[in-house]
């Protein structure tokens, strides 16, 4: 694993922020990656075990995705080492403790991510006064409810067709992470004729060959229940699910559940990163060496901080879908045309393109 300062280059991070706060049990990390375009827009992830190497990975990928996407955002990330499923008075402590702590710092604009929700960013902005992805009723857009990731993802898996190959009509696809974004992404290929033939969440994974009744599949997580007790589903381990029979695969948990040692078991033509880094770099590579087509990250998962930029200049959810939609089908065919004109791997494709138009803003910065 790279070191801190192994992953500092002339893009980033500006500053890593540490935050201890014994008292209200808060342990904390902000990074800062980059602000050349505008103040950094990056969600609070809150789990067990993040740590600080995942928080500036992070907070790079939300420069790479906020550039490529033409935002007048840079790019953070916060993480919050706690278990997401506390009781919601001692998380709403948290919460609060932890936005007390980043009050002052002003060109980080929070918003939700693994862990956290519109309601955890309604406590922020109550301490803070700046948040994004809040509750309707206090004026946000409320990007978790809306599918706004869910939905991006989708608009970058109808724009691979032309060139993977793979047809969403009839396409058999498995999501890794029935949260937020899966469930949203397989509602979204649902409606263009695809099949979920797989899924997983945190307990478990399950495969039906038949296709999954969505409707019916969300009854259960909404009673709290996993996805394995959908009724005939075959049921394995939760990481199985990387390796389904299935033609589209659309990672949208964890980082890294993509790695060497599985890449060559994958059996997609297609993945449509839906999480933020879930593969590694050698197992991108491995993958387009046996040429399967992956479309990176911050293209096709830009679509909840599209959302949030939208929000945060008082746009509306329908100006905020039309943009996702916009931004996201351009942005993909810019990378994918790139991959056909150089044969370059989509990941170098992506970016070259981010990176080009974070250094174009770096040049107006003061040298001296």
């Amino acid at each position: 694993m790279s070191t801190i300062f192994e992953m500092v280059d002339e893009i980033g991070p500006e500053k890593i922020i540490h935050i201890s706060n014994h008292s209200a049990g808060l342990q904390a990390i902000v990074a800062i990656d980059n602000t050349a375009i505008g103040p950094a827009i990056g969600g609070v992830r809150m789990a067990p075990d993040v740590d600080l190497t995942e928080c500036v990975r992070l907070a790079r990928a939300m420069s790479l995705k906020n550039a490529a996407a033409g935002l007048q955002h840079g790019g953070g990330k916060s993480v919050i080492m706690a278990d997401p499923s506390m009781p919601v008075p001692e998380k709403e402590r948290l919460i609060r403790a932890f936005a007390q702590a980043i009050a002052q710092i002003r060109d980080y604009i929070p918003g939700p991510d693994m862990g956290t929700n519109e309601t955890c960013m309604a406590w922020i902005r109550d301490e803070t006064g700046r948040a994004v992805g809040l509750p309707r009723v206090i004026g946000g857009i409320p990007l978790d409810e809306i599918g706004a990731t869910g939905h991006g993802v989708a608009v970058a898996a109808g724009v691979a067709q032309a060139f993977g190959g793979i047809a969403l009509e009839g396409a058999r696809v498995a999501i890794q992470g029935y949260g937020a974004v899966g469930r949203h992404a397989a509602h979204c290929l649902a409606k263009e004729g695809a099949q979920i033939v797989a899924v997983a969440d945190s307990q478990g994974a399950a495969f039906y060959s038949k296709g999954f009744d969505l409707a019916r599949l969300d009854s259960f997580k909404a009673a709290g229940q996993s996805v394995t007790s959908y009724p005939g589903a075959d049921r394995a381990d939760r990481d199985a699910v990387i390796m389904a029979d299935c033609d589209i695969l659309v990672p949208a948990a964890r980082p890294d559940v993509i790695t060497s040692s599985n890449a060559a078991k994958i059996k997609a033509k297609l993945v449509i990163e839906g999480a933020n880094i879930p593969a590694t770099v050698e197992a991108e590579d491995a993958l387009h060496r046996r040429g399967v087509l992956v479309i990176p990250d911050f293209i096709a998962n830009a679509g909840g901080v599209i959302c949030a930029a939208v929000e945060y200049r008082g746009g509306t959810q329908k100006q905020a879908m039309t943009t996702i939609a916009e931004k996201i089908r351009e942005n993909t065919q810019d990378v994918l045309k790139i991959v056909t004109d150089d044969g370059i791997l989509p990941r170098d494709a992506a970016n070259r393109l981010a990176k080009t138009r974070l250094c174009a803003a770096m040049a107006f910065r003061r040298g001296f």
